[in-house]
């Protein structure tokens, strides 16, 4: 019998390095998001320069990272994926320059390439970890890792961030996170042979064109990943209303607002957990419920009368938070064939990142029409839509095998790919899940 412990994985050298490699990888995302919002807001006072800065960390490089990734997965990931963490370095480091020499254009387009680079690099470590662990059984065990240290890593970056730049200025802040990520190429190109998926052969347009073709002509995987592209835009709708809906709807305190979001992160982890345990549900199961458990949570803060009520709504639905996420981003990986999970890893991994800016734009828009219980209320009946969008699945899961070599229908393995992303309260992470 195979051990599936969370402790097989850790036995792996190779794997340790990864789970190092992916936390830090999230710290420091995390301090360059923090580290930049300050430069740029210190420098131009502006809102329109703040929303170009968004532009460039997130939808720019969502466009980008499917070229990017077509190009990376063809050379070993011991080579490619330093060079990428490599590059990085090189971009803070730009921007730690640019800090003290301010131009805004400069600013945007280094933190673009960054952006790119980064949504590169999370896609090739998945499907790395993909081939490292699938024939041993160990991938769930292995990805519940993974979560925590890409929790820790969120948890911890903000916070270093922030001590970091007052403590020691916003320059010393964007070299550290330079460091940082030269420390994670060390890691990987120290790390020996690295398990590498070999896609098809042709050039890269031929190849970006078969990834998209893959994802048209595979229904189930088209379906989630619709239904995850729409959920982001519903989860994300209340990110901007958050502060203003506990202190105007539900007149309470910067210290209620707080005790909302820590019950929402104590539900994510929570949920975390359940994942972790339900190793016979099947994915497809996990997705739709959780992602049904999130849009009753916003309509019960939608109704919430006070905080006490809020709070206990913020726990369901940060339970719900925990599994959604992870269940998409798994079930994608076991409805994807092993020489394009890289490509399709890219296209989620854009999802995350442009689609919440949609979600917050028409959350702030609602909320200036109507009310911020307003917002929460169309968030959850938009979420409880997707549902039915995401039903089919849990008939058509089983059934379907995938077009061409490689493929296997969802639920048939005990292969998944973990990773706790925020998709409701607090603001989504993409990828908070670097």
């Amino acid at each position: 019998m195979r051990d599936l412990g969370l402790r097989a994985p850790l036995r792996r050298p190779l794997f340790r390095r990864l789970l190092a490699t992916y936390s830090l990888n999230e710290m420091g995302d995390w301090m360059g998001i923090v580290a930049l919002s300050v430069l740029v807001y210190e420098a131009t006072h502006s809102a329109y320069a703040t929303a170009a800065l968004f532009v460039g960390t997130r939808f720019l490089p969502a466009i980008l990272a499917p070229v990017l990734v077509t190009r990376a997965e063809r050379p070993p990931p011991r080579l490619v994926l330093p060079l990428i963490y490599c590059a990085e370095t090189a971009a803070f480091g730009t921007l730690a320059l640019l800090a003290s020499n301010f131009s805004l254009a400069a600013v945007v387009v280094v933190a673009t390439i960054d952006g790119a680079l980064a949504l590169a690099g999370r896609a090739l470590t998945r499907a790395t970890v993909v081939s490292l662990l699938e024939e041993s059984g160990e991938l769930r065990a292995g990805n519940s890792l993974l979560n925590v240290a890409f929790t820790a890593g969120a948890a911890v970056g903000p916070a270093l961030a922030g001590l970091v730049v007052a403590a020691l200025g916003l320059q010393a802040a964007l070299f550290a996170n330079a460091a940082s990520f030269y420390l994670v190429a060390w890691i990987l190109i120290t790390a020996g042979p690295i398990p590498h998926a070999e896609p098809e052969e042709g050039g890269t347009r031929e190849r970006v064109r078969a990834g998209f073709a893959y994802v048209r002509r595979n229904k189930p995987l088209r379906r989630i990943l619709l239904a995850q592209a729409l959920g982001f835009v519903f989860f994300s709708a209340v990110s901007p209303i958050e502060v203003i809906y506990a202190k105007e709807s539900l007149a309470t305190t910067d210290t209620g607002y707080g005790v909302m979001l820590a019950a929402w992160g104590i539900g994510m982890l929570f949920g975390s957990l359940v994942f972790a345990g339900a190793k016979r549900v099947s994915l497809a199961a996990l997705f739709v419920v959780s992602t049904f458990v999130i849009g009753v949570s916003y309509l019960g803060l939608a109704i919430a009368p006070n905080l006490a009520v809020a709070c206990v709504a913020s726990v369901i639905g940060g339970t719900g938070n925990g599994v959604q996420w992870v269940s998409a981003i798994s079930s994608v990986q076991e409805l994807t064939e092993s020489g394009m999970q890289a490509r399709v890893m890219a296209v989620l991994e854009s999802i995350g990142a442009a689609m919440p800016g949609l979600g917050i734009a028409i959350g702030g828009l609602v909320a200036a029409i109507a009310s911020p219980r307003t917002t929460f209320l169309v968030a959850g009946l938009g979420v409880l839509a997707i549902v039915a969008l995401a039903v089919p699945l849990l008939r058509g899961g089983r059934s379907g095998r995938l077009a061409g070599s490689g493929g296997f229908p969802l639920d048939e393995s005990d292969t998944v790919v973990l990773e706790l992303l925020p998709g409701g309260m607090p603001i989504p992470n993409s990828e908070v899940e670097s």
